[in-house]
């Protein structure tokens, strides 16, 4: 009979998910016409829709993403006025949208999404918990934290603008929200109908205050982009005659037609700023957002909802209280947010807006609007950069208001730095030359190459030290070489890492001058902590940028420039008033292209001013192991050849234990004369790596290969070296196998096991004594007296955290190396076992000892020819004699094969000449004489 366990349990399973569905989707598209009838109808009164007609062409104009919303007139989550929270956005999505009967009526599903770490306190907690309440548990599928989905069904009127839809939540595991989602979408674009905004409400059956129950949620987002869109506010400014308090700062800008693609795609390559206030600031008079706020704006960003290549826009200025403008770029405060038109003047080759403050969204969003727009603002793109500027993008923003009058605040400066423009020209020497002349020593640097000047290797990550040991990191670009601009990119998402050079109108070829010394422009930034020091301004973990030029000889590798940074005001958080430092010595001597891997490029930045100048700062030291292209590419074509070579290692472990397989089937008497403790040490060493090595595998070759750009070939083949491992390992076990029970048959000479039990008890103790030592000296090299305890192989400090992780992973490290010394070493228990038993039979093929142990030492001499073969080699590289797999140095790979090649002599003399035939003969044992009878002599 069938038990009927199973039976019962599926179809209580099949039971709880029916209930699950049926109460976390109570209204869908077969039984929303009731509800919408109810709470809808007086809205947009429903239509019959035309299934096989899409009305899809109106999605684009329905949707929007980044809107903003409140909770029965409260703010959404936290920290609203605090500027922090970036997280908190609404967006809705229209699909399935099909014609109706009626031309003016569109029939349509939508999805709204609700995000913001607080969401569950407008969802997901119900007021009022009733005692004795239960739900049914739902499926244990993962749900987002901080979110919140609708799906809805409804319709949109187009002469109205009005939508309304009914549906239920599909997010939350054990409750369903019935809702109905209202918008108002303007009839017209413009500056005065900008947004959209609206309520869902709930429709929980138990009332206010019930489990189902979650009260009204205001909805105020921005429009979608629109051909017919009026400029009305910039043009009511009657042109840009309205912006002459601008100040251009009598540089050239760069026109149009040299912004490359566009005015509009300009602006979106440059789009974040930061921002410098003035002297005073009292009583909100530096505040652009007002005083209700409560923070000062760090950074803003542009967000272009129009934009016409005639010139013309639609912008929201988004202010923020953190550095990086990029993150909560697509989010929406009103609170934080101006919105406003521009006009590109062609004449001054400037950018000029109004903005507007977003008023009356506190009370209710449904009634939000544009007002208050008396605020301007001019940017432009600078057709010449020099040590004292290297924005991109600069400009100003000012108050049309008097001192007195609400709103007012003083002018702003703010300037971008996110992307450089074609047909910009630098200018060197505005500041002066560098004012210390560099040291050369041409001896120091005979027969040596380095990088040249528009090579790829000018740009290095670094690493900066002060006196006391405080670790910032950061990295070095050329910004020019000579008169041609370097397009280096910074993000790791670009697809090339190579150099890219636009010549400027006046560009020469770099190479037309014998002079090894060549021009040079560098854009230098490091992020310090908390804690780091740099005289005596407090950096409070702001990124410092230091803009520099000078001289790199190509003949020396040494680059000596002077350089220039920005220091805020002793305190500030923001850029107030803030000066320039300009006496900053700069000396960096990049290490050859053919240097070994312990070199590294060294430098120094230096302050020339006093000590007793408030500016001055203690001498920074600069390093760094970056690589160079040359040896990327030398590494990654060793790479290939060691993946051959380890296939080639474990193939030939293969066929080596496949004839010791082939030699005991011919000769079965021979199996119980092999060592298990060999057999076993073997399995074991292939087992290990195959199991150390998976994550390797699966984690940390995907960083390996983005690095070097091996663009996969590394990890598929080293999949290859894994499977061959694996039949090794299957092998070795079948082997071992076979010889156990060889061991136990009854055909098994005495005295064998007790051999066995020898070799344990000598080379156990060894084994143990040996990861004792191991253990010790890893101990030494990292106790805190020594030297190499923070300092890496990238002679680097490291934090207590990372340096804890690092002395786990190197005392891993040394274990794996110490195993594979055992691996090595593997003919020791069969050697041991010959001589206690005596030995002479030839349990061991030639070929399998002797091809083992070749393969066991090949490493070592390869080891040896590629460190002299090669004078740069990146460790993370190595597949083959990896050294985090065994012991490898100019010592080892003496000591190893030597011992090894020693141990096959042994086995071989053993297998022939007996087991203790390695011994002197007064420790080989007293031969035992057969007594033979004497003949007498009376028999004679």
């Amino acid at each position: 009979m069938e038990p009927a366990f199973p039976r019962d349990l599926l179809l209580f399973a099949v039971a709880g998910f029916l209930a699950v569905a049926a109460s976390t989707a109570r209204i869908h598209s077969g039984n929303f016409d009731p509800y919408y009838a109810d709470h809808c109808g007086g809205v947009v009164p429903p239509q019959p829709p035309i299934v096989p007609e899409s009305a899809s062409a109106y999605a684009k104009l329905l949707q929007f993403r980044g809107g903003y919303f409140s909770a029965d007139g409260r703010g959404a989550g936290s920290g609203s006025g605090s500027g922090h929270d970036l997280r908190r956005t609404v967006t809705f999505t229209p699909m399935m949208m099909y014609k109706t009967k009626s031309e003016d009526v569109i029939n349509l599903q939508g999805t709204l999404f609700f995000v913001d770490p607080n969401v569950n306190a407008i969802f997901g907690n119900p007021k009022n918990r009733r005692l004795r309440e239960f739900h049914v548990r739902a499926p244990k599928i993962p749900v987002r934290r901080g979110m919140a989905k609708f799906r809805l069904h409804g319709y949109w009127s187009r002469s109205s603008g009005k939508l309304c839809m009914v549906g239920s939540s599909v997010i939350f595991p054990n409750r369903s929200f019935d809702v109905v989602f209202k918008l108002n979408y303007p009839l017209k674009s413009s500056i005065n109908s900008s947004f959209v905004s609206g309520v869902l409400e709930s429709l929980g059956g138990d009332g206010a205050g019930g489990v189902d129950h979650f009260g009204t949620v205001s909805v105020l987002a921005l429009s979608s982009k629109s051909v017919d869109y009026e400029y009305s506010l910039i043009e009511k400014e009657g042109g840009n005659g309205s912006f002459g308090e601008f100040d251009d700062g009598g540089g050239d800008n760069l026109s149009s037609e040299k912004l490359g693609q566009g005015l509009c795609s300009a602006l979106k390559r440059n789009s974040a700023f930061d921002l410098e206030y003035g002297s005073v600031c009292d009583g909100g008079n530096c505040n652009p957002l007002g005083t209700d706020v409560g923070f000062l704006p760090k950074a803003m960003r542009f967000t272009m909802t129009q934009c016409s290549e005639q010139g013309k826009m639609q912008l929201l200025l988004k202010f923020q209280n953190v550095t990086n403008v990029y993150y909560g770029y697509y989010t929406f405060d009103p609170s934080t947010t101006l919105i406003g038109e521009g006009e590109w003047d062609s004449k001054a080759n400037r950018w000029c807006a109004v903005a507007c403050r977003i008023l009356n969204f506190s009370t209710s969003l449904t009634d939000a609007f544009a007002g208050d727009c008396s605020i301007k603002l001019c940017w432009r793109f600078p057709a010449t950069f020099s040590v004292i500027n290297r924005h991109p993008v600069v400009g100003r923003m000012w108050s049309n208001e008097t001192v007195k009058d609400f709103g007012y605040f003083d002018k702003i400066k703010f300037w971008g730095h996110s992307d450089g423009l074609p047909g910009v020209k630098y200018k060197y020497g505005v500041k002066g030359s560098v004012r210390k002349p560099c040291e050369i020593k041409t001896g120091k640097h005979k027969g040596k190459r380095y990088p040249n000047s528009d090579s790829s290797d000018m740009r290095f990550d670094m690493s900066i030290k002060n006196k006391k040991g405080q670790i910032a990191l950061g990295y070095s670009s050329p910004l020019f070489v000579g008169d041609r601009r370097v397009d280096l990119p910074f993000h790791l998402y670009e697809d090339s890492y190579m150099l890219k050079a636009n010549r400027t109108e006046n560009a020469v070829q770099l190479d037309s001058s014998h002079s090894p010394l060549q021009n040079i422009s560098y854009t230098m930034r490091f992020t310090p902590s908390v804690t780091f020091e740099l005289g005596r301004e407090n950096l409070s973990s702001k990124a410092v940028d230091i803009f520099a030029e000078g001289t790199y000889n190509r003949e020396t590798g040494l680059l000596c420039m002077m350089g220039c940074r920005y220091v805020a005001q002793s305190g500030a958080e923001v850029y107030k008033n803030g000066s320039m430092d300009c006496e900053i010595q700069i000396n960096i001597q990049l290490h050859p292209l053919t240097g070994k891997a312990t070199e590294k490029i060294k430098g120094s930045i230096e302050s020339t001013r006093v000590k007793s100048d408030p500016l001055y700062f203690d001498s920074l030291e600069l390093a760094s192991s970056s690589m160079y292209v040359e040896q990327a590419n030398e590494s990654i074509l060793r790479m290939d050849l060691e993946i051959v070579m380890a296939l080639v290692s474990n193939t030939l472990v293969c066929v080596f234990v496949g004839l010791q397989l082939f030699h005991v089937k011919k000769q079965p008497e021979v199996l119980p004369f092999i060592s298990i403790t060999m057999l076993f040490v073997l399995t074991l060493g292939h087992m290990i790596p195959l199991l150390l090595n998976f994550e390797a595998l699966v984690t940390n070759h995907n960083r390996q290969s983005f690095f070097l750009g091996s663009g996969g070939w590394v990890e598929v083949n080293e999949v290859i070296v894994r499977v061959v491992t694996m039949v090794a390992f299957l092998l070795e076990l079948y082997l071992l196998h076979m010889t156990w029970s060889a061991r136990h048959g009854n055909d098994s000479p005495k005295g064998l096991w007790v051999s066995e039990k020898k070799v344990i008890f000598v080379s156990l103790p060894m084994y143990i004594s040996g990861g004792l030592i191991a253990w010790f000296v890893h101990q030494w090299r990292n106790s805190h007296r020594s030297p190499f305890l923070r300092q890496g192989r990238l002679g680097l400090m490291l934090p207590p955290n990372q340096l804890a992780r690092y002395q786990q992973l190197s005392f891993w490290g040394d274990l794996k190396s110490y195993a594979g010394l055992i691996l090595d070493g593997f003919l020791l228990p069969q050697l041991l076992f010959n001589l206690f038993f005596d030995s002479s039979v030839e349990a061991l093929s030639h070929s399998y000892y002797v091809g083992t142990t070749i393969v066991r030492l090949v490493p070592h001499g390869y080891d040896l020819y590629r460190a002299h073969s090669s004078a740069w080699n990146l460790d993370l590289s190595y597949i083959y004699a990896n050294h985090r797999m065994d012991f490898y140095s100019t010592a080892w790979d003496i000591i190893i094969p030597f011992g090894g090649l020693l141990f096959a002599v042994f086995i071989y003399l053993q297998q022939r000449f007996g087991g203790r035939c390695i011994l002197p003969k007064r420790f080989r044992g007293t031969p035992v004489y057969e007594k033979v009878p004497t003949v007498g002599t009376i028999e004679l």
